[in-house]
């Protein structure tokens, strides 16, 4: 069973609303969320994430095992997210052998050239699609 890490900050929103939705999908994998404070941590956890943790080493940890990655762009860059995003954890989510699913959300201060300006809800919609993708046809153990 792959191992799908979801990484977000602030509110959780983004992990949560991705959650609800891979949770929805039925897709076979196990979902790992990782917040950079417990709020975020606790919103994902509350939308049926298998487990959950909360830090810059839980972060790092779970970049080393991760089949997949999904969280907003920020990820992917030191002090993003308001600063909840730290120099360790931009380096692991870089450095992991995982796929990256990346949301280009906008209040992250990262343009990617190319993108559409989508509503979080079809953003939501487009990786769990790009998720269905990545994975087998595996099911996951409970």
């Amino acid at each position: 069973m792959k191992q799908v890490v979801v990484i977000d900050g602030k509110s959780g929103r983004t992990g949560q609303l991705f959650i609800e939705r891979v949770k929805a999908a039925q897709l076979p994998c196990e979902l790992l969320a990782i917040g950079t404070n417990a709020i975020a941590t606790s919103a994902m956890l509350k939308a049926g994430a298998d487990a959950g943790a909360t830090g810059e080493n839980p972060v790092v940890v779970a970049c080393r095992k991760a089949d997949v990655i999904v969280g907003p762009i920020g990820i992917l860059a030191a002090d993003s997210l308001m600063g909840e995003v730290t120099p360790a954890m931009a380096v692991a989510v870089g450095q992991s052998e995982a796929t990256k699913l990346l949301l280009p959300v906008s209040h992250c201060k990262n343009v990617v050239v190319g993108t559409q300006t989508l509503t979080l809800s079809k953003l939501m919609d487009e990786a769990v699609e790009l998720l269905r993708s990545q994975l087998d046809d595996t099911v996951c153990e409970r």
